[in-house]
């Protein structure tokens, strides 16, 4: 096998949540999801190079991470090697990680498709679309999202993606708190636990619901005239139980300049709307003092139309 590059840049955005609807409880155990998932410009690195050993070697910049069998970057490398187990195929990878962890904003997830789309490039295995889907969701219900990005809807347990077609260009300000990260499975239980009794069974149901969000028009006009508020179900577990997460929303709801604001995911990061990036870069720098007193850590980011790209 002759490999076309011996060293490739990957980059490797975060997303937010613009609707988190959890319809019901499956067989399989996950929760069916109507949700509307938006890539923005907060962004990991992934440095992959071809190594001569036949071993996946992984290091970053993070010394919080876990780089062993269980970090989802190595799982990722090893479905593939799998896939073609007489080949010896080996990487080392250095993940510049920016995106916080444990935050609701999907970093990990993010990491592991960029991980299917740099190998299958670096080790030219060719695969296609489908197959790359098929392996992301084997990794995590967020990570098929990852393969295509931009703005997606999402059902199924994330793996079901539809265009969003938007020339929505939102700017936003992300408030976590760095000492606060929530375990997704644990909020969905208490979600499970609280709401059961409202939980859908039916496809019929399931769709009605999917079409209700379908209707929903995420533009900037509806968003600034207060026709659509930002939904997820989530929150309403987290902000009673989280105060970092009650204290960013409550901030954001009183920036007079914030559009719509909410959780991202299962949190505990929060993010406010703007529509202009004047506003938002002004609100931030006025803000900063704040946020920090608070205990946050914040980034000022932006809307973007695509998603995993190889530099």
């Amino acid at each position: 096998m002759e490999f076309k590059d011996s060293k490739i840049t990957v980059v490797s955005p975060a997303k937010i949540n613009l609707h988190l609807e959890v319809l019901g409880k499956r067989k399989d155990g996950y929760h069916e999801l109507a949700m509307l998932m938006q890539s923005i410009n907060l962004e990991d690195y992934l440095e992959i190079e071809l190594n001569n050993n036949g071993f996946i070697n992984l290091s970053s910049n993070n010394t919080e991470l876990d780089l062993k069998e269980d970090n989802l970057i190595i799982k990722a490398a090893n479905i593939l090697r799998n896939y073609y187990p007489d080949r010896n195929l080996g990487a080392n990878i250095f993940l510049n990680k920016n995106i916080p962890i444990g935050a609701g904003l999907a970093g990990g997830s993010s990491n592991a498709a960029a991980a299917l789309i740099g190998l299958n490039k670096l080790w030219v295995l060719n695969l296609d679309q489908p197959t790359l889907q098929k392996f992301a969701l084997k990794l995590g219900s967020d990570v098929p999202f990852f393969l295509r990005g931009g703005s997606q809807y999402c059902f199924g347990r994330g793996e079901i993606l539809e265009k969003y077609r938007s020339d929505s260009r939102f700017f936003l300000i992300i408030l976590k708190n760095p000492k606060v990260s929530l375990s997704t499975s644990e909020i969905y239980k208490k979600y499970s636990e609280k709401f059961q009794g409202d939980f859908l069974s039916s496809e019929k149901e399931y769709e009605e619901k999917r079409n209700n969000l379908r209707s929903l028009d995420f533009t900037n006009v509806n968003f600034l005239n207060r026709t659509i508020k930002i939904r997820n179900d989530l929150q309403k577990i987290v902000q009673n139980e989280n105060k970092s997460v009650y204290d960013a929303l409550n901030l954001f709801s009183q920036i007079e300049e914030c559009i719509c604001f909410s959780m991202s995911g299962s949190g505990p990061s929060c993010y406010g709307l703007f529509d202009n990036y004047e506003i938002a870069k002004k609100v931030y720098e006025k803000n900063q003092r704040l946020f920090i007193s608070f205990g946050y850590n914040s980034w000022l980011c932006a809307f973007q139309s695509e998603g995993i790209k190889i530099l």
